[in-house]
C-alpha cells in the first residue's frame, strides 16, 4: 500500500496534477497535521478516556469491596457479641426451662438480625451498581457539550 502512495505522489509531483505532490511541502505538512489531529480526536482521545474510566471504575470497585467487607465484619462481630451474651445468660440460668427460653429468644433475635443484615448488604450492592453506571453517563455528558 505504501508503494502505490509513493508512486502516486511521485507522478503527481512530476505532472503537477496530483493533490499531494503538486502543492507546496507546507500544504503536505498541514494535511499530515490534520490527519494526525483527526486520528487523535477519533481514536487516541476516546481510548484514553476509556482507560481513565476503567481505572476510576477499578478504584471504585476496590473502595466498594472494602466497604462491603467492613460491613460484613461489623455484622459478624455483632452476631458473635450477641451469641456470647446469650451464652452468659444461659450459664446463669436456674433450670433447663430458662435455658430453653434464652436460647429461643436468641434464635428469634438472630433470625431478625440476619434478615436486617441481608437487607443492608443487598442495599449496599444495589448502591454500588448504581454508582458503577453513573460515571459512564457522566463521562458522555462533557463530550456532548464540546
Amino acid at each position: 500500500m505504501s508503494d502505490s502512495s509513493e508512486d502516486g505522489a511521485g507522478k503527481a509531483g512530476e505532472g503537477g496534477t496530483g493533490s499531494l505532490g503538486g502543492g507546496s511541502p507546507d500544504a503536505a505538512w498541514r494535511g499530515a497535521e490534520r490527519m494526525r489531529d483527526a486520528f487523535n480526536e477519533h481514536v487516541v482521545d476516546p481510548a484514553r478516556r476509556a482507560g481513565e474510566a476503567m481505572r476510576a471504575s477499578g478504584e471504585r470497585v476496590a473502595q466498594n469491596g472494602s466497604a462491603l467487607g467492613t460491613t460484613i465484619i461489623d455484622q459478624a462481630e455483632a452476631n458473635a457479641r450477641e451469641a456470647f451474651a446469650a451464652l452468659r445468660s444461659a450459664t446463669g440460668a436456674r433450670d433447663l426451662t430458662e435455658v430453653m427460653r434464652i436460647q429461643g429468644e436468641y434464635l428469634r433475635e438472630q433470625g431478625q438480625r440476619s434478615m436486617e443484615q441481608a437487607r443492608e448488604i443487598g442495599q449496599l450492592i444495589m448502591q454500588f451498581g448504581r454508582e458503577a453506571i453513573r460515571p459512564a453517563e457522566k463521562s458522555e455528558e462533557p463530550k456532548r457539550e464540546e
